[in-house]
């Protein structure tokens, strides 16, 4: 169930209209179920890019470093009425930019569109 929450809470990042590229911490509702009851919260994720320049050379120790939007973490409990089963739903606190860390991020080259602020 936690994984669920995760990748709709992912999944509205576009969801914000507002244009602010920085790495930030954003409001999203998302929707958390229990019982068969759906009901959708309030909660925090971070959002927005984290400036990276590619180097003009080959490293001899690897590649660079990226970085990602990322922050601190936590879990929250909330109960629907009329189910005795508590939904945890993912809070988070700061964000901050910071190494990318394989093991819960995806690292690789970004295929998608980066939108812009620049308004016609």
């Amino acid at each position: 169930m936690q994984l669920v929450v995760m990748a709709t809470v992912l999944a509205l990042v576009g969801a914000e209209p507002a244009c602010r590229l920085g790495c930030h911490l954003t409001e999203v509702r998302i929707p958390v179920e229990s019982c068969g009851i759906t009901e959708w919260i309030n909660t925090t994720m971070c959002l927005g890019h984290c400036y990276h320049e590619d180097s003009p050379y080959i490293s001899s120790t690897g590649r660079e470093k990226q970085t990602v939007c990322n922050g601190d973490w936590s879990y929250e409990v909330m109960y629907i009425e009329g189910c005795p089963v508590g939904v945890r739903y993912p809070v988070a606190r700061n964000c901050k930019c910071t190494e990318c860390n394989p093991e819960n991020a995806y690292c690789g080259h970004f295929h998608g569109h980066v939108s812009s602020c620049v308004s016609i």
